[in-house]
């Protein structure tokens, strides 16, 4: 089937079929291969996106359920303000180990700052949970957080 997809600001016509996951889509169609594939059921959050603002998981998100639905991936969250601040707050807080559960947390995160500009910790651990990092760098994903969240830069840890 024909889709028409709006993807970091593109537009995109998809011919898949109707039950083909987002992430396939981005990836192997598109080529935008900053979303990462973990678990393929929704539990890990390496394939977060946001779908209309919202955080979602690309895995189980069909591209017929997107619909006309704005999409943004890691590739184009830096240019939104929040999530120029997020990624910035990740580079000082070194956030990063393997790297692979990044961009997930990335996207997890400017969702959540999005839609609580001071969330405590209790919000951070709440959004959070979903997205698993095996290097655990939790305590720096929640610093990089507050960071981001204040909109200036802050000591290095956490």
């Amino acid at each position: 089937m024909a889709f028409s997809l709006n993807v970091n600001g593109r537009s995109y016509a998809i011919d898949v079929d109707a039950d083909t996951p987002l992430l396939w889509v981005l990836r192997d169609v598109i080529g935008l291969t900053g979303t990462k594939f973990g678990c393929g059921v929704a539990q890990c959050g390496a394939c977060t996106i946001h779908l209309d603002g919202q955080a979602v998981r690309s895995c189980v998100t069909t591209i017929e359920s997107a619909g006309t639905s704005p999409i943004t991936t890691i590739e184009a969250i830096g240019d939104t303000p929040t999530g120029h601040r997020v990624q910035q707050a990740w580079l000082e807080q070194e956030v990063v180990q393997c790297g692979y559960c990044q961009s997930g947390q990335i996207m997890s995160a400017t969702a959540l700052l999005n839609e609580n500009p001071a969330p405590e910790d209790e919000d951070i651990d709440a959004v959070m949970a979903g997205n698993i990092c095996r290097c655990g760098t939790y305590p720096r994903i929640r610093a990089a957080i507050k960071s981001a969240a204040a909109g200036v830069p802050a000591g290095k840890g956490g």
